[in-house]
């Protein structure tokens, strides 16, 4: 992956990565308040679920915690994991428990994935139990990994499991020693009780490596406005090239690829940011057709490009030639007017919202590290 190296390193870096250049400055005062709060009340807290993002396992952990969070029970909550590529997950899985690490990948969204989370929680809480009337469960992890999401499961979860006069109860915390009122948790058992508690997330105040803050960016745990779409959305073709994702393409969705083609009703008026899972608006079937065939034409677009290139990959300059051939093709297949003043932020936003939202394909960023077993 010379290419890629390079291109992030002399690239990338070089050509306005942010504002300052160099590395992600993005600290707002409630991130320092939030991080100073979170550092006492773990003090507190009898587990910790650290919620990550299932692409990017490593480079989604907040660094400054971790020395706190390693001395504090605790299980790491793999999040969105039906984006993450399940061929690569179990490596993930075994490379927690190699470092005799408690993980669990989930889907915030599945009741069923949660309630296993849930199961975890309270079998490692059983030690402790028997000593404490009342337990403490922090839920921390940097922002958009899912934290508000799995909060929101837990109380659907925990709402069904007491008397009616208590499900739209919110559990005050107050009482419990050393814990303010300014944070609100929810009660998941009884004897004991049992709450689990919401933070807010929170980023290192700066990120010196480059590519992690660039695949932090990617999937949306930094403001696209920080590093900017255009420059995340050249790091995102760079991992795809440089790793031939393009090129197993063809064998997932050869319908293009094969020059078949299907009366696809016109629907250029679909804004495919309201595939986000925020979104209150449903796609209906028209919608999903015009947004698979989107799909297809870009994963078909981006597959030509690939097996027709001529030159080296891991060649930085090559690899940076080819970025902006697709940049071309792209605005075709993304069906984006040749003429647009903005064509090119707008190529980014649009294949950036195809890739968070999963339409290209189940992803792992980070590489699996090595570990003694060799496996």
């Amino acid at each position: 992956m010379g290419g890629l190296k390079d291109l992030v390193k002399k690239g990338l870096g070089d050509m306005g990565f942010n504002a300052e250049g160099g590395v992600i400055n993005w600290f707002p005062g409630h991130m320092a308040a939030a991080t100073r709060a979170i550092r006492h009340r773990l003090k507190l807290a009898d587990l910790v679920v650290e919620v990550r993002d299932s692409r990017i396992p490593l480079s989604s952990a907040n660094e400054d915690l971790q020395p706190q969070l390693s001395g504090k029970r605790r299980v790491i909550a793999l999040n969105k994991k039906d984006l993450a590529n399940p061929n690569i997950m179990h490596k993930w899985i075994d490379y927690f428990d190699s470092c005799k690490q408690d993980c669990l990948p989930i889907n915030a969204h599945s009741k069923s994935s949660v309630m296993k989370l849930l199961e975890l929680v309270e079998l490692k809480l059983k030690e402790v139990i028997s000593r404490e009337p009342t337990l403490l469960v922090m839920v921390v992890g940097v922002p958009n990994v899912g934290k508000s999401a799995l909060i929101n499961s837990i109380y659907q979860i925990a709402s069904l499991r007491f008397p009616v006069r208590e499900k739209k109860k919110r559990a005050t915390v107050g009482p419990l020693p050393g814990v303010t009122q300014d944070i609100a948790g929810y009660k998941i058992a009884h004897q004991p009780s049992i709450y689990v508690l919401d933070t807010p997330g929170v980023l290192v105040p700066s990120i010196p490596d480059i590519e992690t803050g660039l695949k932090l960016a990617l999937a949306g745990s930094v403001k696209d406005s920080v590093v900017g779409e255009e420059r995340i959305a050249q790091y995102l073709l760079a991992v795809l090239n440089t790793r031939g994702t393009p090129l197993h393409w063809k064998h997932w969705n050869n319908r293009k690829m094969d020059g078949i083609s299907y009366n696809t009703p016109q629907n250029d008026k679909f804004d495919i940011k309201e595939l986000s899972p925020k979104r209150r608006k449903l796609p209906d079937v028209s919608d999903l057709l015009y947004v698979e065939d989107l799909v297809t034409e870009v994963q078909c677009a981006l597959y030509k490009s690939l097996s027709e290139f001529k030159g080296n990959i891991e060649d930085e300059n090559d690899l940076e030639n080819l970025i902006e051939l697709q940049f071309q093709v792209l605005q075709k297949a993304l069906k984006i007017p040749h003429k647009a003043s903005e064509a090119r932020l707008m190529v980014s936003k649009k294949f950036l919202t195809l890739f968070r939202t999963g339409k290209l394909g189940p992803f792992i960023l980070d590489d699996v590290p090595n570990w003694s077993s060799g496996a």
